[in-house]
């Protein structure tokens, strides 16, 4: 497995042109948003909110279909109809509970160096996750596949601005589905060393991540338990339905220690309310539900408020992304989890079908919404494309330059002597000009950021050098980026002991649900 694993990046190393520049990226960091939060709503309209949503608690309650998670709000004092499976929650059994949930804390993956820290004044950008297919201008739109996973792993790894790793970039759909969650598992630890999102559809998914991230720490799972190194997003079945194996994989994950991200999915006119406060009503009940579940099961337990809250088109009914809507959904949400304490995970999108300027558009719109909001996980950062449906390698590139971007503008304006220049503005005389001013000769490497993908070029020079628009240009980023690619050690003792984790696992499995 090692070798089949590592040969792809040998020859990959040896097409390195010699001399050839590594493609200006920004250091590894640390990002944090030193500004204050957008306040969207006013004090009494989050209220407002926050009242709508305990009335949907407590009048219409929630269906939960796993005996397990219903057992355990009855004992908690919940009004539990085990005949239709709903949960009706008292306002406040809500929040005794997520008062017991952690503001802030830290993911730890095999290499500390890339912790993530969720909470506070942090942001961290994950790789997309989910889509079935994936897309390149050069091979087109195809099913997703293990060799085409690697490589968006390979991809993550390799840039600086990508935190964490989601659940499963693409589905490699021509592996068994009970099963290929633990290639997806190996790719990611092996491939790189950041964390990553398990899949919760579950417990027994949901446990292998959390085994195997174990094993790749040289952890024991007790030891874990207290020093989480994974996440997981539980998708609710908007409207106010939890299915079994959500529930399932969110109540292993919290007897773990490890983190969950509740997150409805609501889409306005479909899956909510046509209007946001409605729908933020509903999110926000749905939300606060999940995080109270995994309190039952551990307080304590590290859990996230997610939001995921866009409209669709009314003409078609398709999910739209990146729009007024969604960008205010996403700036407001980040006020409802700082009402309740909770770290933040939201989401910049695009319904584009292309890596073009529609695509770039949308995502620039969610994201500076997801910013302004203050969200501590902005899920699906990079290479999100047809509404989620694809995963796209130009779109990964150029979502990558946006992130870079807004890593540059939330860094604070520097105010001093040397920033402010007073002795070169007294050095060049009037109408002159700074480019020779020694000011300006200290700093010119370092006085503003490089894009890896904008081409600043005049026109002649830019269409001498090819015409290449910024997706073609972006062909040339990623291809060159996993020709620069390396891959991080790792103790080969562990590495044998995933392995055989994954070839115990799939006997066990066999031809029936993990």
């Amino acid at each position: 497995m090692l070798a089949a694993m590592s040969e792809p990046r040998q020859r990959r190393r040896e097409r390195v042109p010699k001399g050839q520049s590594a493609i200006p990226q920004l250091p590894h960091q640390r990002v944090r948003n030193p500004y204050p939060p957008m306040q969207m709503l006013s004090a009494d309209q989050v209220e407002t909110i926050h009242d709508a949503s305990m009335h949907i608690l407590e009048s219409f309650g929630i269906e939960v279909m796993s005996p397990r998670a219903l057992s355990l709000f009855e004992a908690a004092g919940a009004e539990v109809d085990h005949a239709t499976q709903t949960v009706r929650l008292d306002r406040g059994l809500v929040a005794e509970r997520i008062a017991t949930a952690p503001s802030h804390y830290t993911l730890t993956p095999r290499n500390p160096d890339n912790a993530v820290h969720l909470g506070g004044d942090g942001i961290n950008f994950t790789l997309v996750a989910g889509p079935p297919n994936v897309h390149d201008m050069e091979r087109g739109r195809r099913a997703g596949n293990l060799a085409d996973y690697r490589d968006f792993i390979r991809l993550a790894q390799h840039f600086n601005a990508i935190t964490m790793i989601g659940n499963q970039v693409c589905a490699p759909v021509e592996l068994p589905a009970n099963n290929r969650h633990l290639d997806t598992y190996l790719a990611n630890l092996t491939l790189s060393d950041k964390s990553f999102h398990v899949s919760a559809i579950g417990r027994g998914r949901a446990l292998d991540g959390v085994r195997m991230m174990a094993i790749s720490r040289g952890l024991t799972l007790d030891e874990m338990r207290d020093d989480p190194g994974v996440t997981t997003i539980i998708s609710v079945n908007s409207p106010r339905r939890f299915d079994g194996e959500m529930a399932e994989g969110l109540m292993a994950m919290a007897e773990h220690g490890q983190s969950v991200a509740v997150t409805p999915f609501t889409l306005m006119g479909a899956m909510s309310p046509v209007t946001l406060a409605g729908a933020l009503a509903q999110q926000n009940a749905e939300a606060l539900f999940g995080v109270v579940l995994t309190q039952l099961v551990r307080p304590g337990a590290p859990a996230m408020y997610g939001a995921f809250t866009s409209n669709v088109d009314m003409k078609s009914g398709a999910p739209a992304f990146g729009t007024p809507e969604n960008t205010k959904a996403n700036v407001a949400s980040g006020q409802l989890a700082r009402r309740y304490g909770l770290p933040y995970r939201t989401t910049p999108g695009s319904a584009s079908n292309a890596a073009d300027a529609q695509g770039a558009w949308e995502t620039m719109m969610a994201l500076w919404g997801a910013v302004l909001g203050h969200g501590n996980l902005i899920y699906h950062a990079a290479g999100w494309q047809e509404g989620g449906l694809t995963a796209s390698f130009e779109k990964f590139v150029m979502d990558v330059e946006m992130i870079q971007h807004m890593m540059e503008f939330l860094k604070p304006i520097a105010v001093d002597a040397g920033e402010l220049a007073l002795d070169a503005l007294g050095r060049v005389p009037t109408g002159g000009h700074f480019f020779g001013d020694e000011h300006t000769l200290a700093r010119y490497a370092t006085a503003f950021y490089q894009p890896m993908l904008s081409n600043w070029q005049n026109y002649e020079a830019w269409a001498e050098a090819g015409s290449l628009d910024a997706t073609a240009r972006a062909t040339r980023v990623w291809k060159k980026a996993l020709e620069e690619y390396e891959q991080p050690a790792m103790e080969p003792d562990r590495l044998e002991a995933l392995e055989a984790y994954v070839a115990r696992r799939k006997e066990e499995i066999g031809g029936g649900e993990p």
